[in-house]
């Protein structure tokens, strides 16, 4: 019989990252984006999962690295065509995670009408927390999150600020991609994204809640 996986060390046998672009109006104007009328869904891979006292590294094809903190979703249950009223029973707690983006790749990629991948998709492009169970947030569509690079504050949002809520996605997203037990959802970042270089740190953290830290560097 196989032992029960521990949802706290999710990160280490989750089989997939959704990810939720532009849910943050001001972070969409920012990059002159159109503001989206349904969810904007992207993959990441568990190999760009990285964890606190290893490197975010710069991809060797990219000239723009930037941050993008995030609230994330760890699914305890799994499930397809979840209900918006049901969605909250399928969410084991929560995490903090940086969508780590090769902005100038993005751009190019466009540009031309091709996927995200290349810049959404490398490794150590998802640093995350520790696990963080739901009863540590109560309301996940109340909380502050920021950022600061080199002690700079940078991003500085809340959550009351999505454009689509938990329930919403986590409804939506089973809808097309069945949930399992340790995927996980980011759920979109506030205004503020910029560049990181080499040698940079990267603070971020959730009021009250935890806070964590990253360095920059090159394979």
């Amino acid at each position: 019989m196989t032992a029960p996986r521990n949802i706290s060390r999710f990160w280490e046998w989750g089989r997939k990252i959704i990810c939720v672009g532009r849910n943050y109006a001001d972070h969409a104007k920012e990059l002159k984006n159109a503001v989206p009328t349904e969810p904007v869904l992207f993959l990441k891979p568990p190999t760009a999962y990285v964890k606190e006292g290893s490197l975010i590294l710069v991809p060797s094809y990219c000239r723009d690295l930037h941050h993008e903190v995030e609230l994330a979703v760890v699914i305890g249950k799994g499930g397809t065509a979840i209900s918006r009223s049901a969605a909250m029973d399928h969410v084991a707690g929560y995490a903090l995670c940086l969508d780590m983006t090769a902005r100038d790749v993005q751009e190019h990629c466009k540009s031309k009408g091709l996927p995200w991948t290349l810049a959404k998709a490398f490794n150590t492009s998802c640093p995350v927390s520790e696990f963080i169970p739901k009863e540590k947030i109560p309301d996940p569509g109340n909380v502050r999150i920021w950022l600061k690079v080199n002690n700079q504050l940078r991003q500085d949002g809340h959550t009351s600020h999505m454009i689509f809520s938990i329930p919403f996605l986590v409804s939506y997203i089973s809808d097309i991609i069945t949930l399992e037990e340790g995927d996980l959802i980011l759920t979109g970042t506030p205004r503020g994204v910029g560049s990181v270089q080499e040698h940079d740190e990267i603070e971020a953290g959730i009021e009250d809640v935890l806070q964590m830290t990253f360095s920059v560097g090159r394979p």
